[in-house]
């Protein structure tokens, strides 16, 4: 699908490096490279913990990353207040606790309506564009609408976990929600377990997709097909 970003979740390289100590890999000419070799954006995650990205590491990327830069991670006010020094051109707001392994589910906007449409201002004040991280369920598309925000993410497990044994089941709810996200006037992202093996499905069958981020699946393919090869099938299966 022509016009669908590729954004590259650097998060594992970070993982890499702090499993040894030291800067190797350096995620500041990881994230370079990564945009040499064709990948339109750079994906971070900061967690509390700072188990893989750091907050200097955001920190250093900003003069980098020069294709789009996009900041994943729960809105507490260290978060918030990091984002608004960076000044990405997306933050993502994701509603995982500091002792989540992964992001594992979207935000209920209903419930919390009025703690993300405070959030969101604050954000598109700075002229920062925002998403929210969503399940594939339509009511939830109709509720971030009220919310300010100027997209959604749409996370992807569902239909990765599914994938294999029904493709156009496992698709059927995220073709719904794009379909919902159009009605309103919702700019698309999705990600989470996107793959060689599901991504070129899920590009054709979603309208209006913007914007993948993929992280685990892309570096790991990366130790079989190295880097530049790497971001280069994923990008093919976006064009």
């Amino acid at each position: 699908m022509s016009g669908c970003k590729l954004s590259v979740n650097i998060n594992k390289i970070a993982t890499l490096r702090n499993a040894r100590g030291g800067d190797n890999p350096n995620v500041v000419e990881a994230a370079i490279r990564i945009q040499q070799f064709g990948a339109q954006g750079i994906t971070v995650h900061p967690r509390p913990d700072e188990r893989h990205i750091k907050y200097a590491d955001v920190r250093e990327l900003r003069p980098v990353v020069n294709t789009e830069f996009n900041i994943e991670g729960y809105p507490n006010e260290e978060f918030i207040a990091l984002v608004l020094e960076v000044r990405p051109e997306q933050v993502t707001l994701v509603p995982d606790p500091p002792e989540a392994l992964t992001s594992n589910t979207g935000w209920d906007c209903v419930t919390h309506h009025a703690y993300l449409q405070l959030v969101i201002a604050r954000f598109k004040a700075a002229g920062i564009r925002t998403s929210i991280f969503l399940n594939a369920e339509v009511q939830q598309v109709y509720a971030a609408s009220q919310t300010g925000t100027d997209r959604i993410e749409l996370y992807t497990e569902p239909y990765a976990a599914h994938y294999a044994e029904d493709r156009a089941a496992a698709i059927a709810p995220f073709v719904a929600a794009a379909r919902a996200a159009q009605e309103v006037g919702l700019a698309l992202n999705a990600g989470h377990d996107l793959s060689l093996e599901n991504l070129g499905y899920f590009a054709q069958q979603v309208p209006g997709l913007k914007e993948v981020s993929i992280g685990h699946a892309l570096i790991a393919d990366a130790l079989y097909l190295g880097l530049e090869e790497t971001v280069r099938r994923y990008r093919a299966l976006l064009d």
